[in-house]
């Protein structure tokens, strides 16, 4: 058997077998709803993305304007967001080895009409980054990509969140 009949022949199965486990690639979630209100900060970084991949599912409509608030199905209300920095290690002559990143967001939804789609719930990120006085700039740096990883994460889970919403 020459090699390329066998590429195709392995590809083929290759190809079988994803499709035969359910395979399929990620789709834009389905959300009962097709305009939001949202409270969050227009300049905050969360409020921006969240925004920003709401509205690139094509199917929902952010709406930001609190005198338009009456055309939202829902909405959604940023109620806290809070970052802290933790030290979690020190060395034996006390200074600092480890800190702890730590992204607190609490948010709820809710209907016109009043009625909680989500109560009051609080997501918790953290994440470890080690400490050295020596490379002081190249932490920050780290710090702030971190940050920037876990607003990402938050509004992954955010958008699951709302997408797990079946009706109003």
């Amino acid at each position: 058997m020459s090699t390329t009949r066998r590429t195709v022949l392995t590809s083929a199965c290759v190809t079988a077998l994803l499709t035969a486990c359910g395979f399929e690639l990620r789709q834009p979630p389905n959300y009962a709803f097709l305009t939001l209100f949202s409270s969050a900060p227009e300049n905050a970084a969360i409020g921006v993305k969240l925004r920003r991949n709401l509205e690139s599912s094509g199917r929902v409509e952010v709406i930001s304007n609190p005198r338009q608030i009456e055309r939202a199905q829902v909405i959604f209300e940023q109620l806290s967001e809070l970052r802290e920095k933790i030290i979690v290690g020190r060395t034996a002559t006390g200074a600092i080895r480890e800190f702890q990143l730590r992204l607190r967001y609490r948010f709820r939804l809710r209907t016109q009409g009043g009625k909680e789609l989500i109560p009051d719930t609080e997501v918790v990120l953290t994440r470890d980054i080690n400490f050295n006085e020596t490379g002081a700039l190249s932490k920050e740096s780290e710090e702030a990509l971190l940050y920037r990883d876990m607003e990402n994460d938050l509004v992954q889970q955010i958008q699951r969140r709302l997408a797990a919403v079946r009706q109003l």
